[in-house]
């Protein structure tokens, strides 16, 4: 059985369009800074087109009792306002850049955060390559939408605002002239919207697969080369990539053919405004047309308007690539994690004491703990020994609150673990994994990796030491760079061995109240083994220990035992009581020793020689 999940607490508001909302108006002083700057970048535009007006009527003489000279101080007024709009434009973009780089970065801790929480059901549902591309891609996406978007959407309202000003005021007709393809530009604008949205949602799909695809062939490039299968990988790298090319070029010819369609019917009311300005301009304001300056001032307005006219194509684009990668980011933001922190906490000083009773647990219908129950005093050490697929992983990550543990089944100091903070629990339940993993760093980062500065003469010192205990730090000195030695992608630079035994030491280093070992000899040798043990029996004296190895030696050292079979304890007790008994804890210690046997008479290699528990 699971437990059942608490309602948890939303990092954001619900729906990615509240999201959105929230997330502009958390930052929107900074929008409203950069929208004042590109107010005034407007307002210093509005005033360049009536300056020129008059420069230009001043020159032709519509102006009383005026001289060509008087063009100079309009003109000098021009160049004040032309070098001050090129500031407050470059701060607008200072301000509204800056908010969509900061709420890129609150989305990255957001998601870092939500990846932590989230547990084994979510990362079977979505694979490391399709959280690497919503992490990278669709984030970037969102900062252009955020950043340039919004900035682009506000300097759309104040162009328009400041260029009918100046249009409407010389002439209404020549405007209502000019605005004719307008309709059929936010038609067209609409409808190329709809379709970009599914294309790009589309295009970043097929490149989560394309990016998952990659990372894990690269993880496991040995695995590739060794069955000699690079030409069936490269097969299928090509039919992905073929499929993102299809899908991206799919996207681009829509966005080819909006951009000059777009641009075609603004240049349609371009040439409109030609035509019947030219007939105004030839009337002359004598006869209710219109000056040599205002026709000037009016085409410098209207290229003003039509720019953003034009650019809300490009702009649609950006929002609804901006739209789906945010939605995309939700998925991962709106996932619910198994696993839920306590209000609870331990008690002080934590001791290490654990006690579980009727523990159960399933993977969706298939039963793999049924009812187990035992007791680990503080200081005590406990081993469980049974044969694979018995439940012993499963048992020790629910101890360590890795899958969602059943209420009221394991107490930890006498508290229910699902009471406690998870950060608390983990940090009290040292936890080595059987599947040792590590980092792409070097072995001395991969042991340090809890310790704050891993680098420092005392933290290497600890280094050395867990290495030396877990009987791997004479053959780390002996690999090119010693401890700052890089390990590879998942430690590929090391063997089975090696890795588990780096693994031993980052938890032996760790030194929690319990340490619970999950078949830490598995890759190593019988006189490897017996230094181990020992390591394993210092740490039994300081701390709880619980050990689940399949090997009697190792048992053996534990003040108590037990046995799971198909879920189920069916044995427990110490070393030598189990043996007296003649059970499964027997029958192993005998197959054991057979082979221990063998192994000594060189006769490992016979047919018929090899015998597991």
């Amino acid at each position: 059985m699971t437990s059942p999940a608490p309602p948890a607490a939303p990092l954001l508001p619900s729906g990615p369009r509240s999201r959105m909302s929230s997330y502009l108006w958390k930052f929107s002083p900074r929008y409203f800074l950069g929208g004042l700057m590109l107010l005034g970048f407007q307002v210093a535009m509005n005033r360049i087109d009536w300056l020129s007006k008059q420069a230009i009527d001043t020159i032709f003489g519509r102006i009383p009792s005026s001289t060509p000279g008087d063009a100079m101080r309009p003109a000098l007024l021009m160049l004040v306002l032309a070098v001050a709009a090129f500031i407050v434009r470059v701060a607008s973009r200072i301000f509204c850049f800056n908010a969509g780089r900061d709420i890129e970065y609150d989305l990255r801790a957001k998601l870092l955060e939500r990846l932590h929480r989230l547990g084994f059901s979510f990362y079977r549902r979505l694979s490391a390559g399709e959280i690497m591309s919503r992490a990278t891609s669709d984030l970037g996406q969102i900062r252009l939408l955020t950043g340039f978007g919004v900035m682009n959407l506000i300097n759309i309202v104040f162009a328009l605002a400041s260029a009918l000003q100046v249009m409407l005021a010389i002439s209404p007709k020549m405007t209502l002239v000019s605005f004719t393809t307008v309709p059929l530009l936010m038609l067209l604008t609409r409808t190329f919207s709809g379709k970009m949205f599914s294309r790009t949602q589309k295009v970043q799909e097929t490149l989560g697969k394309l990016t998952e695809y990659v990372q894990s062939n690269l993880a496991g490039i040995r695995v590739v080369r060794s069955f000699g299968i690079e030409s069936n990988i490269e097969q299928r790298f090509e039919d992905l990539n073929q499929r993102y090319l299809t899908t991206t070029l799919q996207l681009a010819k829509l966005r080819g053919l909006m951009f000059p369609v777009t641009g075609a019917v603004a240049a349609l009311g371009l040439l409109l405004f030609f035509w019947y300005g030219s007939t105004l301009l030839l009337r002359g304001p004598e006869q209710g047309g219109i000056t040599e300056g205002g026709f000037f001032a009016f085409s410098l307005a209207l290229a003003r308007m039509t720019w953003p006219l034009i650019a809300a194509g490009f702009l649609m684009a950006i929002v609804q690539r901006g739209r789906v990668s945010f939605n995309r980011m939700c998925e991962i933001i709106d996932a619910e994690p198994d696993l839920f922190d306590g209000k609870d906490s331990l008690p002080t000083p934590i001791r290490g004491e654990l006690q579980v009773q009727g523990l159960s647990f399933k993977y969706g219908d298939r039963s793999v703990l049924s009812d187990v129950s035992f007791h680990l005093p503080a200081g005590g050490s406990l081993a469980i020994v049974g044969r694979t697929g018995s439940g012993k992983t499963t048992l020790a990550m629910l101890l360590a609150r890795l899958l969602p543990t059943p209420p009221k089944t394991v107490l930890l100091d006498g508290r229910d673990v699902c009471d406690l903070p998870l950060r608390q629990v983990r940090s009290t339940v040292g936890y080595a994994q059987q599947d040792a993993f590590l980092f792409s760093t070097t072995v001395a980062r991969n042991i340090g990796l809890m310790l704050d500065e891993p680098d420092s003469p005392s933290s290497q010192e600890r280094l050395q030491q867990a290495a030396r205990e877990a009987q791997i730090l004479d053959e780390v000195q002996g690999l090119p760079e010693q401890l700052d030695t890089i390990v590879g992608e998942r430690g590929v630079q090391l063997s089975g061995g090696q890795k588990q035994r780096v693994a031993l030491a980052r938890a032996l280093l760790w030194k929690p109240k319990l340490l619970i070992l999950d078949d830490p000899l598995s890759a190593v040798d019988a006189k490897t083994e017996s230094a181990i043990l020992q390591s394993i029996e210092k740490q039994a004296s300081q701390r709880s220990l619980l050990l689940i190895t399949h090997r009697v030696a190792a048992a053996a050292r534990c003040s108590q035992i037990l046995v799971l079979d198909q879920g189920r304890v069916v044995e427990s007790g110490n070393h030598e009581q189990l043996i007296a008994r003649g059970g499964i804890y027997a029958t192993f210690a005998e197959e054991q020793r057979m082979r221990s046997e063998l192994d000594e008479l060189g006769a490992s290699d016979l047919p018929g020689s090899e015998v597991r528990p």
